[in-house]
């Protein structure tokens, strides 16, 4: 089994591909030797459990992934890594590696095929620059799935991670929160990446409700109402709901006094139950 994570052994490897690393797509592979067991343990790959990878890179968190869970689908959308991954990781059969862009598959779909009747998680390295959207995609298409580990941007895995109610809170964080508990596990320094970015990582983990906590009638006028609350951080949630929502101040106020909200709060303050009261109430 080759160490991926042996500096040397990736420039030997990726040499030989031809392989020079792309900004666009984020790409930072871990050297850290200590970084990917630990978060494979962490996210609950075990026996009986399925894995799905999101950007495997050269597979030195996927190997580790092989090695504890029952299979793994790793999910790249660079094709050049492809052929690299077969050499890396071409001694696990209970690896499949597809080829595609994560934002455009049907994840529930690959899910019912490649992981009957197994438990399943995520966990994944993922870039900085499209972490938002990955999170929020395998919370919204609401997959069986039982937990989601991943690493991010430090100060991104602190937003996420915040208490709903905090200073740090943003709309990310309520976003989050409706569909899963959030922890921070544990952090990871620049220099633990080939190219090394230029701020430190996080990794965390969601664990997804089975059920809902929160209860709302309509899911998209829920999120519009925590987007709008926080569109304009700097000002109070009457201001920045009423504008953002095209609605009329007195509307919103009484709205807001009705919740037994005080209009002059900013979104930061505001609890889940809040949020789920007001979009209750709301007309949009």
């Amino acid at each position: 089994m080759k160490r991926l994570s042996d500096i040397g052994t990736i420039k030997e490897i990726l040499g030989r591909h031809g392989f020079s690393f792309s900004k666009g797509l984020g790409q930072n592979f871990l050297v850290n030797p200590s970084v990917c067991p630990r978060m494979a343990e962490l996210s609950g790959a075990d026996e009986g459990v399925g894995v799905i990878e999101i950007g495997p890179g050269i597979g030195v968190l996927t190997q580790e992934l092989c090695e504890l869970a029952d299979k793994v689908v790793a999910i790249e959308i660079d094709k050049r890594l492809i052929p690299v991954l077969a050499e890396t990781l071409g001694e696990y059969d209970n690896l499949k590696v597809i080829n595609r862009d994560v934002m455009e598959l049907d994840l529930n779909r690959l899910i019912d095929e490649e992981f009957p009747g197994m438990k399943v998680v995520v966990c994944a390295n993922l870039p900085y620059y499209i972490t938002s959207p990955v999170i929020m995609k395998l919370l919204e298409d609401k997959l069986p799935i039982e937990s989601i580990t991943v690493m991010v941007q430090k100060e991104a895995a602190q937003r996420i991670c915040a208490g709903v109610g905090t200073r740090q809170c943003g709309a990310v964080t309520a976003a989050v929160n409706f569909y899963s508990r959030p922890e921070l596990l544990f952090n990871v320094s620049a220099g633990s990446f080939m190219p090394a970015p230029k701020v430190d990582s996080a990794v965390i983990r969601l664990d997804v409700y089975s059920e809902p906590v929160y209860r709302v009638s309509d899911e998209k006028k829920f999120f519009a109402v925590v987007k709008a609350a926080f569109a304009q951080r700097r000002k109070t949630i009457l201001n920045s709901i009423s504008s953002s929502l095209g609605l009329e101040k007195q509307t919103v106020n009484e709205l807001l006094l009705e919740c037994n909200i005080d209009p002059r709060l900013r979104a930061e303050k505001l609890s889940m139950d809040d949020f789920v009261n007001i979009a209750e109430r709301i007309s949009i």
